[in-house]
């Protein structure tokens, strides 16, 4: 940690740091770090204008591949949030995906097209995985896409939240579930703070925003939460190399 860092307070909360609310804009000015080449190529507001501070590299996975899906609209409301705190996120849309990669081959070789999604979960210091429910579950097209990235190094010590949504009561809380466990069994750091949205089709208007800002507020809590716990696990070197080392 660099040694003004050590001016502010690190509490613990289940054995990881946590950077108390109100340093942790302090805090990301402290730790500062010149932006890997992979990060600048996916977001390269990611650094800020003024002096060159690295903030939190946010991935944002919109997790399903159908078209003009609510979960995209929410996935854009999520971007909102970050933005909120100075953060600008990349999102991947798995709408994007190249037609190569459902190729029975690409679990041997994977074709170059996927290469930028590889390289911006690789580069990022979090990953927000925004699901819809979709038969009791999440849909099948992200678990694909979990199955394609590297193993181990995808989601090895990489913090992770989420953002669950449904037509239903309980606002995509099994897939939600269903995720945790999926990164839990890779090791990755799973931020508690989840948002459920329950009744999707009357959450949204016709632009796809919150008919009600109570929405949008919760989502920048989370926004807020997760950056902390991601800069103190960056300052605690936890994350995984890419991520803490330039």
């Amino acid at each position: 940690m660099h040694q003004p860092c050590q001016r502010f307070t690190q509490r613990f909360q289940g054995g990881m740091p946590y950077i108390d609310q109100p340093n942790r804009a302090k805090f990301a000015l402290c730790c500062a770090r010149p932006a890997l080449t992979v990060r600048a190529a996916i977001a390269p507001s990611t650094t800020t204008p003024k002096c060159g501070i690295l903030l939190p590299m946010i991935v944002i996975i919109s997790g399903t591949n159908r078209p003009g899906s609510n979960t995209r609209k929410v996935a854009a409301r999520v971007e909102a949030a970050y933005n909120t705190h100075g953060v600008k996120p990349a999102l991947l849309d798995l709408a994007d995906l190249p037609p190569e990669i459902f190729s029975p081959t690409s679990y041997a070789a994977k074709p170059a097209a996927f290469s930028r999604f590889t390289a911006a979960v690789l580069a990022a210091d979090g990953l927000v995985v925004v699901t819809p429910e979709y038969n009791g579950s999440l849909p099948g097209i992200l678990k694909y896409f979990i199955d394609m990235l590297p193993f181990p190094e995808s989601f090895e010590r990489r913090p992770v939240c989420f953002v669950g949504l449904a037509a239903g009561m309980w606002g995509a809380l099994r897939p939600v579930e269903q995720l945790q466990a999926i990164f839990g069994y890779r090791n990755a750091l799973i931020f508690p703070e989840r948002v459920f949205m329950p009744g999707i089709g009357k959450l949204l208007d016709e632009s796809g925003r919150f008919t009600s800002p109570e929405m949008q507020q919760r989502l920048e809590k989370q926004a807020g939460g997760f950056i902390s716990f991601v800069e103190a696990l960056r300052a605690a070197k936890i994350l995984p190399a890419a991520s803490v080392s330039a």
